[in-house]
């Protein structure tokens, strides 16, 4: 049609036609829908389909040509500089020529700009794995996925180990921070599960692992020793470059959008209890794994054999039980029985317990409390000292444990009622002797929730009251059959009456 351009299709058409026997210029041309001179330039190569790049505005600089003038010096100077930045610095130099209508265009301009002339970026270089090369470890934090456990918050980390080549991966819920510890515990957990070693396993620069003050990789000396105990290498990225490391940092992203998803399906983020959480875990991690099992068999072939025997997940320290009946270990205070009142014992401090020796035997097993930063916390249990408490009611009201022995729950809402005007010495008795029930006849929670149903509807339950609920109906008492030896049976012990 005349006045109309024609377009590389009907070009490719009449080309179509045109190599087709019996098909004259003018009857292609006519198919394609355009004149047989137009079939002519076609022909003889002078007819181009390509459009010019327009080299006019069709309309007015909306920014009035200060974008070459004021702004391309800026990014010149700093390329780093961001579109809101700039726009803001425009609105100075012009006051109520702009409003936020141009920012889209200015945000064009930088980037046409930063493509033509912008500063040379980082290069990501795409790693090739081979089998049993590498295992790598992370910790990442799992508060944002909003964990209870019996209605509490739980903030903790995820330990996340993987096998590099096939993406074999472990994890591990962790209570306290990035120790060596946990970082123990967790690696050799791996390496037992995965059934063998990498050559190298590779770290961020964790403290646990690398003395972080100076420069080179100087390995702390526990660390030194796990890694020599299962003959692999250790490695770490450069300080401060993640990327380094984005055969576990972007997994780690992975992981949790897993569980966060999980979560969601199982319509509650709250659990019994930490065993019950960290199952959940599990499950998670063995659906991951199923699906690279078949290179995870290859991998395995690479890896080193395990050693005959696990070494220690944990790292030791000696405290001496003081007069309060109590320890200090990790700027936590713990409550010990007062039998173990002026002896020395050595801690083996776990990431979730401490079990506490005399000489070789265990002592005493406690669940292990962690502290953010340079707070100190205290982990009491009543039941190590109430009857001790029981011969000194008196002590109790100004008692620096006070607080902490009293168990949460029931018992700490009678507490807070019965003091509500005022801490009596009366109030401090009865607490002192709940307690002591409580711990002769096992029945906390039973003896809180009945005491604190009874405060709240205006009465006050008498100690001997509990007393008749709580203990056992019946005393078992076992029936003694004595004998009496005759006065005669003594001489035989003594030789005879003569001697």
């Amino acid at each position: 049609m005349p006045g109309k351009p024609i377009n590389q299709p009907q070009v490719n058409l009449y080309m179509s036609y045109r190599n087709k026997p019996k098909q004259t210029q003018s009857s292609a041309a006519a198919k394609a829908g355009f004149s047989s001179r137009t079939a002519r330039r076609i022909d003889a190569g002078q007819h181009n389909t390509t459009k010019l790049p327009r080299q006019y505005a069709t309309r007015k600089d909306p920014l009035n040509g200060l974008f070459e003038q004021h702004i391309v010096p800026l990014l010149e100077n700093e390329p780093s500089l961001q579109p809101i930045t700039l726009f803001e610095k425009l609105e100075e130099i012009a006051p109520g020529q702009f409003d936020r209508a141009q920012l889209r265009t200015l945000q064009r301009r930088i980037k046409k700009w930063r493509v033509k002339y912008g500063p040379e970026q980082e290069v990501i270089f795409r790693q090739q794995h081979t089998p049993g090369a590498m295992g790598i470890s992370d910790y990442t934090w799992a508060n944002e996925l909003n964990i209870t456990l019996g209605g509490t918050a739980f903030k903790h980390k995820l330990y996340h180990y993987r096998l590099v080549f096939s993406g074999w991966t472990y994890v591990e819920v962790i209570l306290g921070g990035e120790s060596f510890e946990s970082l123990s515990s967790g690696l050799q957990n791996a390496f037992w599960q995965s059934g063998g070693v990498p050559k190298t396993h590779r770290t961020d620069s964790l403290s646990a692992a690398f003395k972080n003050h100076t420069e080179a990789e100087v390995l702390t000396e526990r660390y030194t020793k796990l890694c020599k105990h299962y003959a692999v290498k250790a490695t770490r990225n450069n300080k401060g470059i993640a990327h380094e490391n984005g055969a576990i940092e972007g997994p780690n992203g992975h992981l949790k959008r897993k569980i966060e998803q999980q979560l969601l399906l199982r319509d509650s983020r709250d659990f019994t209890d930490l065993k019950q959480y960290r199952d959940f875990i599990d499950i998670i991690v063995a659906k991951i794994n199923r699906q690279c099992h078949t290179r995870y068999l290859e991998e395995c072939t690479y890896l080193s054999a395990l050693p005959v025997r696990r070494t220690h997940d944990f790292c030791e320290q000696y405290v001496k039980v003081t007069s309060s009946s109590t320890i200090s270990i990790k700027r936590v205070t713990y409550s010990v029985p007062s039998r173990l009142i002026g002896v020395t014992l050595l801690a083996h401090i776990f990431d979730d317990r401490l079990v506490l020796f005399y000489g070789h035997e265990i002592t005493l097993t406690l669940a292990r409390i962690h502290t953010q930063g340079t707070t100190r916390g205290r982990s009491i249990d009543y039941q190590h000292l109430i009857h001790a408490l029981a011969k000194k009611r008196n002590a109790f009201k100004a008692s620096q444990l006070r607080d902490d022995l009293i168990p949460n729950g029931d018992f700490w809402q009678l507490w807070q009622k019965l003091t509500h005007d005022g801490v009596t010495d009366a109030d401090c008795h009865y607490m002192v002797d709940l307690l002591v029930i409580a711990a002769n006849y096992d029945c906390e929670a039973a003896l809180g929730r009945f005491a604190l149903r009874a405060f709240e509807t205006g009465k006050v339950v008498t100690i001997d009251e509990c007393r008749r609920v709580f203990s056992p109906d019946t005393l078992f008492v076992p029936m003694i059959n004595s004998q009496q030896h005759s006065v005669s049976s003594y001489d035989v012990l003594l030789g005879g009456r003569n001697g």
